[in-house]
């Protein structure tokens, strides 16, 4: 079968989603990513995801900071010691990029570069908690990068060196921990469900797919057009397990040295990017929500080289509409590149821009604008003196449609399997879950997953809808002992 391309050269998303999004990354596209850098899965951000990407940032700051968390900043390298002192943890050492030269001299230790922030901060975390005065802590660090040995990658979904955000709570209490994970997946329903208008679920983890060194994982997974999960975020319950390995204690009310129970929370930035782009992309390029665009309304001037007069009158009404359009707080640039309209239209919509603003010599005349919406074309002739109250309108349209289209790909994602031969059926020919009963999360379930995973080409076990546990019915798919639980399966980007 021919490959289908778009008008502008892109492979249609349902044809080939993967070749799809990396189109739209690329320089050839809406330039976010450019992978020639010459270092594998480090990739250089391009101003227009940069943009992006810095008001994703600003949400979660603004969320966890209104949730009384501190602002810092750790270094970069870890001591070897620290990576290896919670025992389980010590399990990301074979990701970890090690620093053990400087200029021409040996340095006694090895240094790790982050490949996360849990064994940088802890030690400093024992030193400044001391009573449980001190407590809750909460801190956070923002605009980082980490670094993983990944050996497949891609821009926003698998990198060497990637964008990280997390936060890290002590609590007097096991109980004041649960609440600040229950707290973690509502900034995560306020900022990408509500906001991004990305859909998700959130899982608990099984027992083998958990964080390391974590007591649990609660992950939320978005669904990409070709089926596969996108892990977006993750809050983990530490229990102690960090607290006694780095020495995390506080004097308790009763006089007692005791440990601090925490969690950690990890908004995936690059993989919340991937979803924005896979989620609400089209044919024709990104389509973004009206507050994460960088610009919001395009004004394309429609001018004639020999008509210098009308061409004037034609850019002072453009400037007339970017003032009106100001006001509403909606930003706004004229495009005056040297290029034609029609390459203009197709470039604001490669890089999803809300609204265009279209005006010619025609619309002087009749001192009028035309409104563009990037979702669905619909075209809007606004008065000029009707300008501040339509766009606002068109721009909340823009926003709706989205959303809705968004739920409407996500809903009666899942399908239910009772027997292996099923469950390999639907994760290769249906784009979504599969539920199927399962005899155990906790680790004599894993290798279950195992075989689960071999016989359907790389399915895994999501976990357990957080809040909704699913009674089970039937047996295990894979050992057949009496089921525990319903799990939900997929396939992994």
């Amino acid at each position: 079968m021919d490959k289908k391309e778009t008008k502008l050269g892109l492979t249609a998303k349902k044809e080939n989603f993967s070749e799809w999004f990396s189109q739209i990354c690329s320089e050839s596209g809406a330039q976010l990513a450019d992978i020639r850098y010459g270092v594998q899965g480090c990739v250089v951000h391009r101003p227009w995801a940069m943009k992006i990407l810095k008001k994703i940032y600003s949400e979660f700051e603004r969320e966890v900071e209104a949730d009384n968390h501190e602002p810092y900043l750790f270094p970069t390298m870890i001591p070897e010691e620290n990576l290896v002192k919670e025992k389980e943890h010590a399990g990301f050492t074979p990701e970890v990029f090690w620093v053990e030269t400087a200029g021409s001299q040996k340095l006694e230790r090895r240094l790790a570069l982050r490949p996360t922030g849990e064994t940088q901060i802890y030690p400093m975390y024992s030193l400044w908690i001391q009573s449980h005065k001190d407590l809750p802590w909460k801190g956070y660090q923002s605009r980082i990068t980490v670094f993983r040995n990944e050996m497949t990658t891609r821009p926003f979904l698998r990198g060497r060196e990637f964008m990280f955000f997390e936060t890290h709570d002590v609590f007097a209490a096991h109980n004041e921990a649960l609440k600040q994970i229950e707290t973690d997946m509502q900034i995560m329903d306020r900022v990408v469900k509500k906001k991004l208008k990305i859909p998700f679920v959130f899982f608990k983890r099984p027992k083998w797919d958990k964080f390391k060194g974590a007591d649990d994982t609660f992950a939320s997974d978005s669904l990409n057009p070709d089926g596969r999960r996108n892990q977006i975020s993750s809050t983990h319950d530490l229990g102690q397990n960090f607290a006694k390995a780095f020495s995390i204690k506080f004097d308790a009310e009763n006089g007692n040295k005791e440990f601090g129970f925490q969690t950690c929370f990890g908004p995936g930035i690059w993989r919340i990017m991937a979803a924005l782009i896979a989620t609400h992309g089209d044919d024709n390029g990104l389509i973004l929500p009206v507050d994460f665009a960088p610009i919001q309304v395009a004004i394309v001037p429609i001018t004639f080289a020999n008509n210098p007069k009308s061409n004037m009158a034609v850019m002072k009404l453009c400037e007339e509409a970017r003032q009106i359009v100001a006001k509403t707080n909606l930003k706004a640039h004229i495009d005056t590149r040297d290029e034609s309209p029609g390459y203009k239209f197709n470039d604001w919509e490669l890089k999803g821009v809300p609204l265009r603003i279209e005006i010619g010599p025609k619309d002087v005349e009749k001192s009028q604008v035309v409104i563009a919406r990037r979702t669905d074309r619909k075209k809007t002739f606004a008065p000029i003196k009707e300008l501040a109250r339509l766009v606002v309108e068109q721009a909340i349209e823009v926003d709706k449609e989205i959303s809705r289209r968004a739920e409407e790909s996500f809903k009666d994602n899942t399908r239910t399997a009772s027997t292996l031969e099923e469950a390999k059926k639907l994760l290769k020919e249906y784009k979504g879950f599969v539920k199927t009963p399962w005899c155990s999360t906790e680790m004599d379930g894993q290798k279950c997953a195992d075989i689960m995973s071999d016989e359907t080409q790389g399915g895994v076990v999501c976990g357990t809808p957080n809040g909704r546990e699913e009674k089970p019915e039937g047996n295990c798919i894979i050992c057949n002992k009496p089921a525990k639980h319903t799990v939900y399966l997929a396939k992994s980007i």
